[in-house]
């Protein structure tokens, strides 16, 4: 069980106070004399950052330096304007009050920031994937981490947890891998997730990607604590600190109870709204990510993102080059894609969804559809549908769920789900 828990009532969210004494009760006077690096998550992750972090910045105040570091995976370093906006704090406060605290983007693009752990051999990565095991995941793994994570006396994992297409659940020892990781481990772990197809994954506790995860976290040498979070809107609701694996499986739970909606029949169209936390498609796919175990074959998903440009500013050129196809469409033609990143491939075919690729002819299960300021031409180009978000108007897609027509206002969190199972 987690050292420190709180959990609102269904449908509620903890006060302030009450995360704030939790935060306390869990860290102050823990870590006195020590180095201690914090991971959080980006702006691309819904939860009340800025009062946990002068919350945990308190609880903290013993120990010889504290590091927060921000997990971006292979997402862009945000610069320090954004930096100070996602933690509340003013420039002023950046360097006055809270001038002690070193507030950091991991440094995915630089290797001198980057440390080898060992690896996971390709028999065990075999072991993990079972059934999904395909040549195309290659041999062992290099489990590669920020410096500041190993430099560290004490780290602490701080961020949420939701229905996640890659790993089943987010949180955990995925802050570590790939959120403070790069190469092999992010371009295995999302391929093998790939493999198996969101609508098998997304939504289940214990998945070959999450026991991978596992497995490469007990390489790290600095002792962990994780304070997993649920969130309910942009608030927490839940809070469990203690041990990396009993404290993410607390959240799971709750996380299940709070962010998974079961639905009767699968629906016929939907529009997915994503948020402007999701600023390029790269991180709006989660639009399409989380509906997709809900939607009828033949069905159409719009994702619908008036304020986005951008397929995505660091794997664009990939993308570009490869397009949005279903897992077959790359497996029958291997020699073709071999040379693409894994992990962007996986992103190409999560987006895409299920389907197959029979005589030369791909037939996805679902079609996707972008309305956003990406260019007709170019979601044409890249296999995906497209439609003006000028001549969209929502409200024509509310309160029509018993014709099988489905408004979703803020997607990307919330897992929608039918009862049938998965073939």
């Amino acid at each position: 069980m987690p050292r420190v828990s709180a959990v609102a009532e269904p449908g509620a969210t903890l006060p302030h106070a009450r995360t704030h004494a939790a935060l306390q009760e869990a860290f102050a006077g823990r870590h006195a004399g020590e180095r201690v690096v914090v991971l959080i998550p980006d702006r691309t992750r819904s939860l009340p950052l800025p009062s946990l972090f002068r919350s945990m910045v308190e609880a903290l105040a013993e120990a010889e330096s504290v590091t927060f570091l921000v997990a971006l995976g292979t997402h862009p370093p945000l610069p320090e304007s954004e930096l100070n906006a996602l933690v509340g704090v003013s420039p002023e406060e950046r360097s006055g009050r809270f001038g002690h605290v070193r507030l950091i983007n991991h440094g995915w693009q630089d290797p001198d920031r980057l440390v080898s752990l060992g690896t996971l051999p390709q028999a065990r990565i075999r072991e993990f994937a079972g059934a999904r095991w395909h040549p195309t995941l290659g041999g062992d793994v290099d489990v590669r981490i920020a410096r500041e994570v190993v430099d560290a006396d004490h780290a602490i994992v701080l961020g949420p947890t939701f229905p996640h297409e890659v790993v089943g659940y987010s949180g955990g020892a995925k802050y570590f891998f790939p959120g403070v990781s790069d190469g092999d481990m992010i371009n295995v772990t999302h391929w093998l997730s790939a493999l198996a197809g969101v609508r098998r994954t997304i939504g289940e506790p214990d998945t070959p990607v999450r026991t991978m995860l596992h497995a490469a976290a007990e390489l790290i040498p600095t002792p962990t604590t994780l304070a997993a979070l649920v969130v309910e809107g942009d608030e927490a609701a839940g809070l469990f600190v203690g041990d990396l694996e009993e404290a993410w499986h607390a959240a799971v739970e709750e996380s299940s109870r709070r962010h998974v909606r079961w639905v009767d029949r699968p629906f016929e169209r939907v529009l997915s709204v994503a948020p402007p936390m999701y600023d390029e498609l790269w991180t709006a796919g989660k639009a399409m990510y989380k509906l997709e175990p809900a939607l009828a074959a033949g069905a159409e998903l719009i994702i619908y993102a008036p304020h986005l440009s951008e397929i995505s500013r660091v794997h664009g050129r990939w993308i570009h080059e490869i397009g949005y196809h279903v897992l077959p469409y790359f497996l029958e033609q291997w020699d073709r894609f071999a040379h693409v990143p894994l992990g962007v491939l996986a992103h190409s075919a999560h987006v895409r969804g299920d389907g197959a690729f029979e005589d030369g002819v791909e037939r996805p299960r679902v079609r996707v559809t972008l309305a956003s300021r990406v260019p007709e031409e170019t979601c044409a180009a890249l296999a995906l549908g497209y439609a003006d978000p000028d001549r969209i108007d929502p409200r024509d897609f509310q309160g029509r769920e018993e014709e099988g027509i489905l408004f979703v206002p803020k997607a990307g969190e919330i897992l929608y789900k039918t009862k049938e199972p998965v073939p």
